[in-house]
């Protein structure tokens, strides 16, 4: 395996108990912190390939809102440890999109027996499916640099994960700095019209039109933009896709 394992986790223990079942199963554990600071910090300079995230967290920010700037920054795959089964919590937690959850008890211990072989099977495939997803959009970021129209590609929550160059180009955005924003913000003319993308769903509207582009330099550029939605096959909105030209 050899796969690097960030682990977070404010309790020692319990990081200690993870860590020697982790290192015993082959993988590394080249960190353990227990801030959100310090997980972004850590995630930013050793770049694991999963981390296990404690919600609750000392310092500014907790699990939830560490994880939140890791996947926009560094695209890395988080599996949450939790004793926290509360409504809000739980729906902060599901906007990050988490590869899973390990249970904690009121003490704040991995619930025992802790099934090791269940923990490293959820790894393996979170691992193996963040792979394939990253193909994924490689192969798909070598399509749209090929494509004669500026593409710009969202998630489910509208907000940009590709852009082609001559997106770059046209928008005045570079896909670093684009990146996890609001498609709305980048392409200005969709703001006249709807307060979001799923406010355009909502309105069962194909966005086809001539428009004015205010790129992020302040210039206005004509564009015809076609805007539409990427669906799987039970009908959930996966994405959406824009493509404009001059």
């Amino acid at each position: 395996m050899g796969s690097k394992i960030l682990v977070v986790e404010d309790e020692r223990i319990t990081a200690e108990d993870i860590k020697s079942g982790l290192e015993n199963a082959g993988y590394k554990v080249p960190a353990m912190v227990s801030t959100g600071e310090d997980a972004v910090d850590k995630a930013g300079k050793l770049r694991p390939d999963l981390i296990l995230m404690d919600i609750k967290l000392k310092g500014k920010i907790d699990g939830i809102e560490a994880a939140e700037q890791i996947k926009l920054r560094y695209d890395i795959p988080v599996i949450y440890l939790t004793a926290y089964s509360d409504e809000y919590t739980l729906k902060r937690a599901e906007i990050t999109e988490p590869s899973g959850y390990i249970v904690k008890d009121k003490t704040g211990l991995v619930k025992k027996p802790f099934e090791e072989s269940e923990l490293h099977k959820v790894i393996e495939i979170t691992l193996h499916r963040h792979k394939m997803e990253k193909d994924h959009d490689m192969l798909l970021s070598a399509m749209l640099k090929n494509i004669n129209d500026a593409v710009i590609s969202t998630n489910a929550d509208g907000k940009i994960i590709l852009m082609n160059s001559l997106a770059e180009s046209l928008s005045g955005w570079d896909l670093n700095d684009a990146c996890g924003k609001e498609l709305n913000e980048v392409f200005t003319p969709l703001a006249k019209h709807y307060k979001s993308l799923h406010d355009f769903y909502k309105k069962n509207e194909l966005l086809t039109k001539n428009v004015i582009l205010k790129n992020k330099q302040g210039e206005d550029i004509p564009v015809r933009c076609n805007l539409k939605i990427i669906k799987d096959d039970e009908y959930n909105i996966n994405g959406f896709i824009l493509v404009f030209n001059h």
